[in-house]
C-alpha cells in the first residue's frame, strides 16, 4: 500500500494552468481572422470530435492565449448537471484549434501527467464532485473556472502517476474490446432483421407474406393516463417515454399515479407500447409488456397497441415497428410541435405492415433476433461488471489503498 502521506492535496490551480475560453459574440462571429474553435459539442467523455467545428475571429494574441497544445485537457463548463465537467485530452496539432468559453482548459504543469489528470477528472465526474460545485441556471449547470481551480487535487510522484495510468490503460483496452464486440453483435442483429424482413422495402410482399394496413391486425390503439404523477411508490406504477429502452421495458425511474386507475388501463402481457410523443430521434420506439411488474399502467405520451393474436405475435409487431424503414415512415407521418413531434395513432394504423402469414415463421424470426439480444445482454453485463471494477480500482489507486505495482503483480 502506498503511504497516504505520499499524496499531497493541493488546489488544481497549483498543478496546472486553468483558463476559460473566448466568449462567442456577434462581433467575433463576423470579425476578420476567422479560426476554428472547440466547444461543448466537441468534448465527449475521453474523446474530442474534430469533425463539427465552428469558427470565429481570433487576433494573433488571442490565438496565443486560447490556442490548444497536445496534452491540454478540455472540460465542459456549461452542461447538464450530470455531464458538467466531462473532459477529454486534446491530441491535435499545436495551435490548430482554439476553444470557446463553454469549455475550461487545464494545461498540466511539469508535476502532472495529462493522462493522470484525466483519470482524476473522470473520477470527479463519476462521483459527483463536479456536480456538487456547479451552479445551476435554468437547465444548464456551470462548473465555473474558479470553482474548478479550487478543487483539491491528489498530487503524487510522476512515477506513481505513470504506473496508475498504465494499469488503467490495460483495463480500458479490455473495456474497448467488449464495446467492439457489442457493436459487432448489434450489426449482426441489424443484418438479421433486414434479411428476415426483406419484404418490407420491396414493391410487393414475398411469397408466404401479407401486406395489410396495420389497423387490420391491430384493432385497438389506446392512450394512457393523463394524471399528475409523483414519486410515492404507494401509487400505481406508470410507464413513461423513458421506460422504453432498446425495444424493452426498463422499469427503473418510475413515477406513480396517486389516484385509482380504471382496470382497463392496466397493462396485460403482450400489450405493445408505442412512443407517440418525443424528439424525432426517439419517436416511434416500441416495446412489449412482459409483466415486468405485478401491475402497471402507462402515461398518455404512449399508446397501447393491442394486436390480433390470430394474425400477428406482439414480439413480431415490435420488431416491425423498430425496423429502420418503418421508423422512417413513422417520422414521415409525424407532426412537429414545440420541441417535440407527435404521431397520431389513427395515422399510424394506416401504415401497411409486412408479415409472414404463418405465425410460426413470425416466431422463428423473433427467436433469431432474441438470440442476438441474449448475446448482447451477456456482453453488456460483462462490460458493466468491468466498469464497476474499474471504478473501484480508480478509487483504490487514487486513495493509496492499493498500489499500481500490486495490481500489476
Amino acid at each position: 500500500m502506498r503511504d497516504s502521506a505520499e499524496i499531497q492535496w493541493t488546489e488544481v490551480r497549483n498543478v496546472g494552468d486553468v483558463r476559460m475560453g473566448k466568449q462567442l459574440s456577434p462581433a467575433a462571429r463576423d470579425a476578420p481572422g476567422q479560426f476554428p474553435y472547440l466547444r461543448v459539442a466537441n468534448v465527449h467523455l475521453g474523446r474530442i470530435n474534430y469533425a463539427d467545428v465552428n469558427t470565429m475571429g481570433f487576433t494573433g494574441t488571442e490565438r496565443e492565449t486560447y490556442g490548444l497544445k497536445p496534452g491540454d485537457i478540455l472540460l465542459n463548463e456549461g452542461q447538464s448537471l450530470e455531464l458538467v465537467g466531462r473532459s477529454a485530452i486534446y491530441d491535435g496539432v499545436e495551435g490548430e484549434f482554439c476553444f470557446q468559453n463553454t469549455l475550461i482548459r487545464f494545461r498540466p504543469g511539469a508535476d502532472v501527467l495529462p493522462a493522470y489528470a484525466q483519470v482524476v477528472f473522470e473520477r470527479w465526474l463519476a462521483t459527483g464532485v463536479f456536480a456538487s460545485i456547479a451552479k445551476q441556471t435554468t437547465s444548464i449547470a456551470h462548473l465555473g473556472g474558479d470553482r474548478f481551480a479550487a478543487l483539491l487535487f491528489p498530487l503524487i510522484p510522476v512515477v506513481a502517476q505513470r504506473r496508475i495510468v498504465e494499469v488503467l490503460t490495460s483495463v480500458t483496452e479490455l473495456e474497448r474490446g467488449i464495446e467492439a464486440s457489442i457493436t459487432k453483435l448489434r450489426n449482426v442483429r441489424q443484418g438479421a432483421l433486414l434479411t428476415s424482413m426483406g419484404s418490407v422495402p420491396s414493391g410487393r410482399p414475398s411469397a408466404g407474406w401479407a401486406r395489410v394496413p396495420l389497423k387490420d391486425i391491430v384493432p385497438s390503439a389506446e392512450y394512457g393516463i393523463s394524471e399528475a404523477l409523483d414519486r410515492d411508490a404507494r401509487g400505481v406504477p406508470v410507464l413513461r417515454m423513458n421506460n422504453i429502452q432498446s425495444a424493452r421495458i426498463d422499469a427503473d425511474e418510475l413515477r406513480y399515479c396517486p389516484v385509482p386507475v380504471p382496470s382497463k388501463l392496466f397493462l396485460r402481457r403482450g400489450d405493445v407500447l408505442f412512443n407517440r410523443t418525443n424528439s424525432m430521434e426517439h419517436i416511434g420506439k416500441a416495446a412489449m409488456w412482459r409483466d415486468e411488474l405485478p401491475s402497471a399502467t402507462f402515461a398518455s405520451y404512449l399508446v397501447r397497441l393491442i394486436p390480433d393474436l390470430q394474425r400477428v405475435t406482439p414480439e413480431y409487431l415490435v420488431e416491425w415497428l423498430m425496423h429502420p424503414l418503418v421508423r422512417q415512415r413513422v417520422r414521415s407521418i409525424s407532426t412537429v410541435a414545440v420541441q417535440q413531434v407527435n404521431v397520431n395513432p389513427s395515422r399510424l394504423r394506416e401504415l401497411e405492415i409486412d408479415l409472414p402469414v404463418d405465425l410460426a415463421e413470425q416466431r422463428r424470426i423473433v427467436a433469431t433476433l432474441e438470440a442476438c439480444d441474449e448475446q448482447i445482454g451477456r456482453e453488456e453485463e460483462e462490460l458493466s461488471k468491468l466498469r464497476e471494477l474499474k471504478q473501484g480500482l480508480v478509487d483504490d489507486l487514487l486513495s493509496g489503498r492499493v498500489t499500481a505495482s500490486g495490481v500489476a503483480a
